[in-house]
């Protein structure tokens, strides 16, 4: 693919990729492979790009496989990204928008300041879909389709990504401070915020299983380390050494930016790890270990249960809750911006 700005060209990349891909699939799932169809959406298809851009998801890929091969954390950042985005007004890459004179964005939110990275990835991806296809793939999309070849890349499923959304050309700031949920969340709290965006309560323990990827803020679990781990772990060895390697890391005050992994076990692996953790009572954020341990949990401890001894299971959910919140729309009018950080002149 002429014009692609990653170091390595796609061919080259793909023996790499491909041996990196059976090696966690070997220390993951034996010989499991999942491939997951997409549902069928009412507003968005397959095949929106063919004819406009037929090689849209090459480029997305290509760029991703570069990305993560730099660093890893760059998958967990641009799935993070796309749940915020689509959390607030819908997938419509609002999350993306930069302050302006006469605009504020959604970045400065309680749940995004500090916590967002990959912008200047999103930035590199646009620039080359630009460069193929002028005025022609949405920022939104961008971000569907970058979510879906992160968790690939680190081991997870893959599925079909519906595509043909519209950027907004507005953005709440309002609605991010309340929408998104937060690290200290109850049970009760989470589940209404899931069904408000019309997401199961299968929805919500599948999706936060995106935890088994990336880090968190000390600032987002200091309050559960020091005063809610020991209710919930059974404190054995590994357990006492977990805690005491955590506190290490996030003292009782100061270094709130210090990061952790939500996943301590395979951290960079996206497998069933995370809920194994919650089983353990071992969860690092307050709210995922609410999934497991709350006195209302019935139907979310029963599911965290079934992927902890199932990474089948969790992978086909996880795949099926991934269609499900992409196709969360904007009903506003949109556009395709030339540039994710700000709407068209």
């Amino acid at each position: 693919m002429a014009g692609f700005s990653c170091s390595l060209q796609y061919d080259q990349y793909q023996t790499i990729l491909l041996g990196l891909m059976m090696m966690m699939t070997a220390l993951s799932l034996g010989s499991f492979s999942c491939v997951c169809r997409a549902q069928d959406p009412s507003q968005l298809s397959l095949d929106y790009y063919s004819k406009t851009c037929p090689d849209a998801q090459k480029v997305v890929r290509t760029e991703m496989e570069c990305a993560v091969k730099e660093n890893p954390r760059n998958a967990a950042a641009i799935l993070r990204l796309h749940f915020h985005d689509c959390f607030v007004q819908g997938c419509d890459g609002s999350i993306l928008l930069d302050d302006t004179a006469t605009l504020k964005g959604e970045k400065t939110a309680s749940q995004n300041a500090n916590s967002l990275i990959g912008f200047d990835l999103v930035d590199r991806i646009k620039n080359q879909l630009e460069s193929q296809c002028p005025g022609t793939v949405s920022c939104a999309d961008l971000l569907a389709i970058a979510a879906r070849d992160a968790t690939l890349l680190l081991g997870g499923p893959y599925w079909d990504v519906p595509v043909g959304r519209k950027d907004a050309k507005s953005t709440s700031l309002e609605l991010a401070d309340a929408d998104i949920p937060t690290p200290d969340q109850g049970l009760i709290a989470q589940m209404t915020k899931f069904l408000e965006k019309g997401l199961s309560v299968t929805d919500l323990v599948a999706l936060v299983g995106a935890h088994t990827v990336g880090m968190a803020r000390c600032a987002s679990f200091r309050g559960r380390i020091y005063g809610g781990f020991e209710l919930t772990s059974g404190l054995g060895p590994a357990s006492e050494a977990l805690l005491g390697k955590l506190r290490e890391t996030c003292p009782a005050s100061g270094g709130d930016g210090n990061v952790a992994a939500m996943d301590y076990v395979t951290p960079y692996l996206f497998d069933n790890a995370f809920y194994e953790s919650l089983v353990a009572g071992d969860g690092l954020l307050g709210s995922d270990q609410e999934l497991y341990s709350s006195l209302v949990g019935f139907e979310t401890a029963d599911l965290v249960k079934t992927y902890a001894s199932d990474a089948i299971a969790f992978f086909e959910q996880f795949s099926e809750s991934m269609v499900k919140m992409g196709n969360i729309t904007n009903p506003e009018a949109g556009e395709v911006r030339k540039m994710c950080r700000f709407v068209n002149t």
